[in-house]
């Protein structure tokens, strides 16, 4: 349900998300902005709203962030882009699949290509790999990190030691590789 608050003289819009499982509240704020709350199912509306009050400044520069990013990036994401990038991206990764996995030569189920806002890639326990396509925006290196990765994830379902060892076998540079795409993230979204 949407809501609303004042903060710094400007309205924000928020949701909330009650879940039994939840055990803390906390705050996410998405690429485009939208402020959630997520909370335990016993806290009153009011205890959010004291919450959001108390984290005002954050959320404020948060959201200034994502316009500032949403006003700089000139790619949108809507369906019909999807949809045009959709195959290029599968060629994309497919290729690349087929040249890193001569070397793991792992077993992999099914691969697809995916209009995701928060993830790069990511590894089922069945071993379906799915990437965003907008992974062919992204410098060659990123993108051999990003498929790097979700192949290793076939043998190390984690991120211990030895996944890390998997993915130095063919991203020697993976941890400056890794923090520019966390960085670029938000950009693409």
């Amino acid at each position: 349900m949407k809501k609303e608050i004042i903060l710094a003289g400007r309205k924000i819009e928020y949701s909330v998300n009650q879940n039994r499982r939840t055990k803390n509240l906390r705050l996410t704020i998405s690429g485009n902005g939208i402020l959630t709350a997520s909370k335990p199912w016993y806290l009153s509306d009011r205890a959010v709203e004291k919450f959001i009050a108390a984290k005002a400044q954050w959320i404020i520069e948060k959201l200034e962030y994502c316009q500032k990013i949403s006003n700089k990036n000139p790619f949108r994401s809507s369906q019909n882009e999807y949809l045009s990038y959709k195959q290029s991206a599968a060629r994309l990764v497919l290729k690349k699949i087929n040249h890193f996995n001569k070397i793991y030569r792992f077993k992999l189920s099914k691969i697809s290509i995916r209009n995701q806002r928060t993830r790069w890639g990511s590894c089922s326990g069945r071993g379906n790999l799915n990437f965003n396509y907008k992974i062919i925006f992204l410098p060659e290196k990123m993108i051999d990190y990003i498929i790097v990765h979700e192949l290793c994830h076939l043998k190390e379902l984690n991120h211990s030691d030895r996944f890390w060892k998997l993915v130095s076998q063919n991203v020697p540079h993976y941890r400056i590789i890794r923090k520019d795409l966390q960085k670029k993230g938000i950009e693409l979204r």
